[in-house]
C-alpha cells in the first residue's frame, strides 16, 4: 500500500523541485546569509513531508465506494500533495520576505 500511497508524490516530484528552485533562487533582492539558507533548507524539507503526509493522508480517507471508483483514492491524494506542498512555499515565502528583508 505505501508504494501505491505515494504515487501521487512521486508524479508531482519534478514540478516541486521546479518550485523549490525557484524559492531557493528568488527574489534575488534578498541577501544570501547563512541564517537564510538555513531557513530556506528547514521550509523546503517541511514542504516536502508536509505534502508525503497530506498524500498518505487523503489515500487512506478517500472513500472507495464513490462513483469514481478506485482512482479517486489517487485523485485525492494527488489534490492533497500539491496543496500542502503549495500552501507551505507560499507562506515560507512570505514569512521570508518579512524576516530577511532587512538582512545586513
Amino acid at each position: 500500500m505505501a508504494d501505491i500511497a505515494d504515487l501521487a508524490l512521486l508524479l508531482f516530484l519534478p514540478w516541486f523541485l521546479i518550485i523549490a528552485a525557484l524559492y531557493w533562487f528568488y527574489p534575488r533582492s534578498l541577501e544570501k546569509t547563512p541564517a537564510r539558507r538555513r531557513f530556506d533548507l528547514a521550509l523546503l524539507l517541511l514542504a516536502f513531508l508536509a505534502a508525503f503526509i497530506a498524500g498518505r493522508w487523503g489515500f487512506a480517507i478517500a472513500d472507495r465506494g464513490i462513483e469514481a471508483g478506485s482512482i479517486w483514492r489517487q485523485v485525492l491524494a494527488s489534490l492533497l500533495v500539491y496543496k500542502a506542498f503549495l500552501v507551505v512555499i507560499m507562506a515560507g515565502w512570505a514569512w521570508r520576505g518579512t524576516r530577511f528583508r532587512h538582512a545586513a
